[in-house]
């Protein structure tokens, strides 16, 4: 990156394009105590949000600059955030993000329920991407879990959603369940009830109806094996094979691509929500 690139930002925030490989850090650190403040909110949005920055080399230090940004207007709650951070969630199915789709949830939890509205129109948007909508309904389990005030208006949206369940992706559904589950929304199982009557429900998210009503404390144990879903869902979701790419026009080709993207995706989502799942299994147990 140019000297001339990295001298778009003032003295505080500048400091984020050096300030090294996110990965270092176990936990987040104060950037407040880099002099950050309110005033500096709209450089950090702008950094945030950086499509230079964003597409920086791999190996260079500004290139982390982006994730620093978003986590400095997270610990500012900065609530002129909400919606240009909404522009980046597209890049977990365009750009295999998983940067964006982990920490921003994050972030509008910490910004807090101003941002319930704009997250709710987002979720609502069929015109988004699958795990785009996802980031969106982890980001309002996320505010009502650092606000305990917003957990009713956190619920209702994510219930809202749900009563779409014959229109929503099935893998939609499965999320706004698990979601739902960990808010210990019990006032929602007759609609989750419904939902996995229509088949309508990703199995291989937060597991069937049964799995849902233990959970629940409905029903002190199973009654039925329980399958693995997701070992069961491994050889649908595998990629398209190179002959029937070969044989399609450059559009075609680029849209098997996606689905393979969007296909990697969803594994290896929800091989993180069942090792989410085993470790409240876990913690139950003791």
């Amino acid at each position: 990156m140019s000297n001339e690139s990295t001298n778009r930002y003032p003295p505080s925030v500048d400091k984020l394009l050096a300030y090294g490989d996110a990965r270092n850090f176990r936990q987040w650190p104060d950037y407040l105590q880099l002099g950050l403040g309110a005033e500096h909110v709209p450089d950090l949005i702008r950094m945030a949000t950086d499509d230079d920055l964003l597409r920086a080399d791999s190996d260079s230090l500004e290139v982390w600059a982006p994730i620093h940004a978003w986590r400095a207007l997270g610990q500012l709650r900065a609530e002129a955030a909400i919606e240009p951070l909404l522009t980046l969630l597209h890049r977990i199915d365009d750009n295999d993000d998983d940067w964006v789709g982990e920490e921003l949830p994050r972030v509008y939890g910490m910004i807090g329920p101003a941002a319930l509205p704009a997250l709710a129109a987002y979720l609502a948007d069929s015109a988004h991407d699958l795990f785009a909508r996802i980031a969106a309904a982890h980001s309002l389990e996320q505010v009502s879990r650092l606000h305990s005030n917003a957990r009713d208006e956190c619920v209702s949206v994510l219930t809202r959603q749900l009563e779409r369940f014959a229109e929503n992706d099935p893998t939609i559904n499965g999320f706004l369940i698990s979601y739902l589950l960990d808010l210990n929304a019990v006032e929602a199982a007759p609609l989750i009830e419904r939902a996995f009557k229509a088949d309508r429900v990703d199995l291989t998210v937060a597991g069937d109806w049964e799995d849902t009503q233990v959970e629940f404390g409905l029903k002190p144990a199973r009654e039925t094996p329980r399958s693995n879903y997701l070992l069961e869902s491994m050889p649908r979701l595998a990629p398209a094979s190179g002959p029937v790419v070969s044989v399609v026009d450059k559009q075609e080709t680029a849209h098997l691509q996606r689905l393979d993207r969007q296909a990697d995706k969803k594994v290896k989502a929800k091989r993180k929500q069942a090792e989410k799942a085993r470790k409240k299994n876990r913690k139950k147990r003791r």
